[in-house]
C-alpha cells in the first residue's frame, strides 16, 4: 500500500499533527501493524482506539471484528491482539500478550538541513524520505541563504512524518525539531564524535568513512540552495564537523540529504558498535 503526499491523505493519516503521537498502519502477513497508542490506556488487556486512528483502521485499512493487529507506541513498544468490537466512536482492541520492547540497534542520525525555502513539495519529499530511511530526527537549519521556515510548513511536515511512518512500518518514530540557527548547532557539533558536513571540494564521504568508527549517534548537516557561506563552513568545521564531498555534480538540497543519509545508514548498520 502506498501513501502519497497529498493534503487529504496526510490529514486522514495524522492523529493530531504531532510526530510524538504518530501511528503506523500497513498490512504485514496476516497481522496488521496498526496504530500508535499510549499503552497507559490499556485497561486490563483492552485498548480503546478512537479519533483519526479509529477512522484509519476502519476506513483506510477496512479492518473488521476479529482481525489480528499490532499496536505500538512509537518508542519500540508493540503489543499483538485483535479487534474485539467496533462501534460508531471507536474500536476495542484485545491484547493477546504483554507489551514487547524492540530496541533500536542503528546509529541515531540527526539531520540538520536548510530546506525552509524549498518549493513545490521538495521539503515534504526530503522529510518523508528521511523518515523512511531511518533518521532519528530532522531539524530545519536556518542559514544566511535560508533564514526562515513558516509555522504552517512545520505543521504540515509533522503530518508528512506521520504518513511516512505508517507507510514504512517504523516502530521508533522520527522527531521534527524546531528550527535552529547555526550557532545553536555548534555545541552539538562540539559534543558529537560523528558530524558530517556536506560541502563542495571536500574529501569524498567514502574516503572519510574508511578511518571512522561507528558511534551511537551522529549529525548530518546539509546547506541551502546556494550552499553555506564560507564563514558558516569555517564556523562548523572549527567546532569539529568533518567536511565531506558527495561527488563532482551540484546536488539539490534534498538529493544531497538523501545521498548522505542513505550512505551513512548503510555504513553504520554494517559496522560493530565499539563498547
Amino acid at each position: 500500500m502506498e501513501f502519497r503526499n497529498e493534503d487529504a491523505e496526510i490529514s486522514a493519516l495524522a492523529q493530531d499533527g504531532s510526530a510524538a503521537n504518530m501511528a503506523c498502519a500497513l498490512s504485514c502477513s496476516e497481522i496488521v501493524l496498526s496504530a500508535i497508542i499510549n499503552f497507559e490506556t490499556l485497561i486490563g488487556n483492552v485498548v480503546r482506539v478512537q479519533g483519526d486512528e479509529f477512522k484509519h483502521m476502519t476506513r483506510v485499512l477496512r479492518l473488521t471484528i476479529d482481525d489480528r493487529v499490532e499496536l505500538f507506541n512509537g518508542s519500540g513498544g508493540v503489543v499483538e491482539g485483535y479487534i474485539h468490537n467496533i462501534d460508531n466512536s471507536g474500536v476495542d482492541f484485545m491484547a493477546l500478550e504483554d507489551t514487547k520492547i524492540v530496541l533500536s540497534t542503528s546509529t541515531d542520525w540527526h539531520v540538520f538541513a536548510s530546506f525552509g525555502t524549498l518549493k513545490g513539495g521538495r521539503a515534504d519529499w526530503l522529510v518523508e524520505k528521511c523518515t523512511e530511511l531511518g533518521a532519528s530526527s530532522v531539524t530545519p537549519l536556518l542559514t544566511e541563504r535560508s533564514p526562515s521556515i513558516s509555522k504552517n510548513r512545520m505543521d504540515r511536515l509533522e503530518r508528512v512524518i506521520l504518513a511516512a511512518v505508517k507507510q514504512c512500518q517504523r516502530l521508533h518514530g522520527m522527531t521534527l525539531n524546531p528550527p535552529t540557527k547555526i550557532r545553536g548547532l555548534l555545541p552539538m557539533i562540539a559534543q558529537s564524535k560523528l558530524s558530517f558536513l556536506a560541502t563542495a571540494n571536500a574529501t569524498p564521504l567514502v574516503n572519510a568513512l574508511s578511518f571512522t568508527r561507528k558511534e551511537a549517534s551522529g549529525l548530518i548537516i546539509i546547506g541551502p540552495e546556494g550552499d553555506f557561506t564560507m564563514k558558516e563552513v569555517n564556523t562548523m568545521t572549527e567546532s569539529g564537523a568533518t567536511s565531506v564531498g558527495l561527488g563532482p555534480n551540484r546536488l539539490r538540497v534534498e538529493t544531497a540529504t538523501m545521498a548522505l543519509l542513505a550512505t551513512l545508514m548503510l555504513w553504520s548498520d554494517s559496522q560493530p558498535l565499539d563498547s
